[in-house]
C-alpha cells in the first residue's frame, strides 16, 4: 500500500531513493519476487506522480480516491479490486511501501506458514509488537472490508491474537515516516541492508 500523503515527511515518501530506486519500486520488486499470484499496488495521494515513476509491468495499479479516510479505505479498495480480478483468491498479504527491509523471502514465509498452520492471520513480530507485512486468509476478507479510519488491520490482528501465528522480522520496526527516519536509513551502508 502506497496511498498515504506522507504528511510528517512533507513529500511523497514513496519516491524516496533506496538502493538506487524509489521505495515504492523497491517494494514492488520485492512483491514480484515472491510466490504471489497477483501484485496490486494501491495509490492515492500523489497517484499521478507515483504512477509515472514505477514500472507497471506485471502489476495492477489501483487508485484509491478515498485515500484521505486513511489506511482502511486503501485496504477495502485494494481487496475489492483483488476480488474483482481474482475472485478465487485464497488470501492476501498487506505490505506497506515505507518498510524498506521487507524481502521476497519474508513474504514467502508468510505464505508458507499459512499453508503449514492453516491459521487465518500470519503477521510479523518485531520487538514487543507485531505488524505488517501480514497475510490474511479469505475467511478474514469480510472483516477487512468493514474496516474504517486510519487504524489499518491492526484491530483485526489484535481481535484474533489467540488464532494467529507470528514470524520474526527483526527490521520490521524500521519504517520511513519522517526526514530523520530517512536519514537514518540512508546512513546505513548499502551492504548492511
Amino acid at each position: 500500500m502506497a496511498a498515504g500523503a506522507s504528511r510528517r515527511l512533507g513529500k511523497p515518501k514513496q519516491l524516496l531513493q533506496f538502493d538506487g530506486k524509489s521505495l515504492l519500486q523497491h517494494n514492488i520488486n520485492t512483491a514480484l519476487g515472491a510466490n504471489a499470484n497477483q501484485v496490486v499496488v494501491m495509490l492515492g495521494a500523489n497517484a499521478e506522480a507515483l504512477e509515472k515513476e514505477i514500472d507497471q509491468q506485471n502489476i495492477h495499479v489501483i487508485i484509491n480516491t478515498e485515500w484521505q479516510e486513511g489506511m482502511a479505505s486503501s485496504i477495502r479498495c485494494g481487496l475489492n479490486a483483488i476480488l474483482t480480478m481474482a475472485p478465487s483468491s485464497d488470501g492476501i498479504i498487506l505490505m506497506l511501501c515505507d518498510q524498506p527491509f521487507v524481502t521476497a523471502s519474508l513474504l514467502n514465509d508468510l505464505l508458507k506458514t499459512h499453508k503449514e498452520t492453516s491459521k487465518p492471520v500470519i503477521t510479523c513480530s518485531y520487538g514487543n509488537t507485531f505488524g505488517p507485512p501480514t497475510f490474511f486468509h479469505k475467511s478474514m476478507f469480510s472483516e477487512l472490508l468493514q474496516l474504517k479510519g486510519d487504524t489499518g488491520a491492526r484491530k483485526i490482528v489484535q481481535q484474533y491474537a489467540n488464532n494467529i501465528v507470528t514470524i520474526p522480522f527483526s527490521q520490521g520496526h524500521i519504517d520511513i515516516d519522517t526526514q530523520s527516519d530517512y536519514e537514518n536509513l540512508t546512513s546505513v551502508p548499502p551492504q548492511a541492508h
